[in-house]
């Protein structure tokens, strides 16, 4: 009961301070507020015929979240003008959790929360209130909402949504040097007390960090941290609502800060000087040692460039940075000789690559230290004298002969003899010795620089105290050229020259080759032979270049006389002992055309017409006898077809008909034979009647003689057939056309006169006499009925 009456105290100061104020005041109706029972009026009607207006103005109903007690929580009351305390009034309830968190008495109107809320799951609930006459249920009023908002009280504490958070920070930096915001969520409502208000705090971290209570910036607040000294740092971070108060729920988070790289260190030799040990034998390019700078910077920071400092033995060696190790890599770049120096000193740098400005106050970032090199004594082979050996030996020199020698020396303390030999591998052949102990080279065989011009082969040397110490030295040998070979035409020449040729014309230019060698270069001279210098038909004329021209000496030239011409040519050198050749040369006569091209150098080709080759006429040819054997069988296939045409079958030449492109006189022509001749006196005799159809009625033909034979028919059309094949004025070709006994059963009856199974006698030719004179003599013929009479048959 008290905390009932707590609660109206607090909703009456809340309605009382103007806290819930009307939404939409009503001039006609006031409202009616009982300040210890959060009552709302609802208006009556003023009269029955009066128009219901809205009696009650809606504000806002509080409710308090998480509320624990036994009894449910009051929430408020609601009350119309029209309910007179004599229990015809029901008030119902409807909306956000209606009958599930909140219920009303619907007689009294309070309203309660009949379950615990909470603000942050639903901060407000909408419903909507009517007032009901019990007896007719029918609504006083219209039905309106209202809200209960679920009043906040600090249940949330904050969280670190983001954490746990990690941030850098370079090091050495000042103090208030910005590493990281964080920031933390209260779920509480930010509007209402003090419940959302979050400060911030380090709990873990001090004194190196800070941080801001209101933004959450976390700052340095030491200067000068190294993180050669420190690197991780691991800062607990609190947030506490109520502004920090006593009560206030708190949330906490951690901040990993790691300091970063900077170079602030320069790199350090941990020692000044360094020794080291190398055999004279180290190929150059070799790494003989190492050293190393030490810089505690990290990445970049540290990286490390070596450098050797001008000065005594630095040109013998070079320093290389190891980009994994970032030590500094010593190598050789020249050969060592412990006889000639056994030891060398000389400086290294060690520098940074990537400096900062901001620590140029505290010194070069750069050490130097001494580095001694001491050279070791190896046993070592023979070394000779000239990396290469040229010697030179004229061909045909007597076997045994010096040519050359080689020399290689122990340069090692307490030197030991030499012994040479050839390597065999490179001169399989043995064309040369070689002396073990003196090193002279002779020839073994006769030499012959047209088989071989120059030889290469290898020499080793070996240290009799140590076979096993061994060199090799390369040896080239040319061999020097002795004139034993004459000169010759190099190449064979086609030399030819066209039968209008006149005198003086150069119609070949020739070259000689010499298979000696000279060292200075040949010179060829070229003449005509004696035997062909009396009454030449060519001459030699020598170009003094190694080259030559032959010059023709007639005017003209004829195959038909001579075709082939021998021309003997004489070359010599000019070394000694003089070497010459005679070399004959074949000249060919050509017919040729006005500017000198040759057109045939064939004997055959004489008698061919001008301009054509034998494989053009032999061509025509095969194409006229084609043409010929075309013409031939075409006219052979014309021929068999007018015979097989007109003389297909003996029994059957009655019924065809030759049809000539002729055109005839008509009636009045009394020249044309009787048509009537063609007839077949056989199938009207037989009267034979299509198969195929079944005729209307049976017509019985003109009795007429038989005729015995067909002789006169056969023998008409023959004459007729043989005029026209040696009648020049016929057409190239004949038409044989065969009729068929078509009107013979036929529905439309025959389209023909000829073999017409009627009688005349049926039909009627009284309108021939209306067409005039022309027609006379047909209407003569088929005017009237004549009598069979075998005399005018024809």
């Amino acid at each position: 009961m008290l905390t009932r009456n707590c609660l109206s105290l607090l909703l009456w100061v809340l309605f009382d301070g103007g806290l819930l104020t009307p939404l939409q005041p009503q001039p006609q109706q006031t409202l009616a507020t009982e300040p210890r029972e959060n009552v709302i009026h609802l208006p009556g009607r003023r009269s029955h015929f009066q128009r219901v207006k809205r009696g009650w103005v809606w504000n806002q109903f509080f409710v308090l979240e998480e509320y624990m007690g036994s009894e449910p929580q009051y929430v408020g009351k609601l009350h119309s003008d029209l309910d007179k305390g004599e229990g015809t009034v029901k008030y119902t309830l409807s909306g956000d959790g209606a009958g599930t968190v909140f219920t009303i008495d619907e007689t009294t109107g309070d309203i309660h929360a009949i379950r615990s809320l909470d603000r942050e799951e639903k901060p407000f609930y909408t419903l909507r209130a009517q007032a009901v006459d019990i007896e007719t249920r029918k609504p006083l009023e219209p039905e309106s909402e209202f809200i209960i908002k679920v009043q906040d009280i600090n249940d949330n504490e904050p969280k670190f949504l983001d954490g746990p958070y990690v941030a850098s920070v370079p090091e050495m930096s000042p103090v208030g040097a910005y590493v990281l915001q964080v920031k933390a969520t209260d779920a509480d409502d930010p509007t209402y007390g003090n419940s959302a208000r979050v400060v911030y705090s380090i709990l873990q971290g001090q004194p190196y960090f800070s941080i801001d209570p209101k933004t959450g910036v976390i700052r340095t607040a030491l200067p000068n941290m190294d993180r050669e000294v420190k690197e991780q740092y691991q800062v607990l971070i609190q947030a506490k609502d109520m502004g920090g108060q006593l009560g206030g729920l708190a949330g906490t988070t951690i901040v990993n800060i790691t300091l970063t790289d900077v170079n602030d260190n320069p790199p350090r030799f941990p020692k000044s000087i360094f020794h080291l040990k190398v055999p004279e034998s180290s190929p150059i390019g070799s790494a003989i040692g190492r050293i190393r700078a030490v810089d505690p910077d990290f990445g970049q920071n540290a990286e490390i460039e070596y450098n050797i400092v001008p000065g005594d033995g630095g040109n013998l060696f070079d320093i290389v940075t190891d980009e994994d190790t970032q030590e500094g890599v010593i190598k050789l770049k020249k050969p060592l000789d412990f006889e000639t120096k056994k030891a060398y000193t000389f400086k290294v740098e060690a520098s940074n690559l990537h400096l900062d400005h901001r620590f140029h106050s505290a010194g070069p970032f750069k050490d130097t230290a001494t580095v001694k090199v001491s050279v070791l004594d190896v046993d070592e082979p023979p070394v000779f004298s000239k990396p290469l050996y040229t010697m030179e030996v004229y061909e045909d020199t007597p076997v045994g002969t010096i040519i050359g020698a080689v020399t290689a020396q122990d340069l090692d303390v307490g030197s030991s003899a030499v012994r040479y030999f050839i390597d065999w591998k490179s001169d399989g052949d043995s064309y040369f010795t070689i002396d073990g102990t003196e090193g002279t080279i002779a020839t073994n065989e006769l030499l012959d620089r047209e088989s071989t011009a120059q030889y290469n082969f290898s020499i080793i040397a070996s240290k009799v105290s140590n076979p096993l110490l061994t060199s090799k030295v390369n040896i080239l040998i040319n061999v020097l050229d002795v004139n034993e070979f004459p000169p010759e035409i190099s190449v064979p020449y086609e030399t030819a020259v066209c039968e209008n040729a006149k005198p003086g014309q150069i119609i070949q230019i020739v070259s000689a080759a010499d298979r000696d060698l000279s060292p200075a270069g040949q010179q060829f001279s070229f003449r005509l032979s004696p035997e062909a210098a009396i009454k030449p038909n060519f001459t030699v004329r020598d170009f003094r270049n190694n080259t030559a021209g032959i010059e023709t000496r007639r005017n003209g030239y004829s195959r038909r006389q001579q075709e082939l011409y021998f021309l003997p040519v004489v070359i010599e050198d000019s070394s000694y002992p003089v070497q010459s050749s005679t070399n004959t040369m074949t000249i060919r006569v050509c017919r040729c055309d006005s500017d000198g091209t040759i057109l045939s150098c064939n004997v055959e080709a004489i008698f061919l017409p001008v301009g054509l080759s034998t494989g053009a006429l032999i061509a025509i040819l095969l194409c006229i006898i084609i043409l010929l054997a075309i013409v031939v069988l075409y006219v052979a296939l014309r021929r068999q077809k007018k015979k097989d045409t007109l003389m297909t079958s003996k029994e059957d030449i009655r019924d065809n008909v030759i049809h000539y492109d002729d055109e005839g006189g008509g009636e009045e022509d009394t020249q044309a034979f009787d048509i009537g001749a063609l007839r077949n006196p056989k199938v009207i005799e037989e009267n034979k009647i299509r198969r195929d159809i079944k005729p209307d009625s049976l017509c019985l033909p003109r009795e007429r003689p038989p005729v015995e034979d067909n002789t006169d028919i056969r023998d008409f059309i023959n004459q007729r057939l043989q005029e026209n094949d040696v009648d020049p004025t016929a057409p190239p070709y004949d038409s044989l056309a065969t009729y068929a006994y078509e009107g013979n059963g036929s529905v439309a009856e025959s389209l023909s006169s000829i073999d017409s199974v009627t009688t005349e006698g049926d039909q009627d030719y009284d309108y021939l006499t209306d067409w005039g004179p022309r027609f006379k003599v047909l209407a003569d013929m088929f005017g009237e009925e004549e009598s069979y009479n075998p005399d005018k048959v024809t």
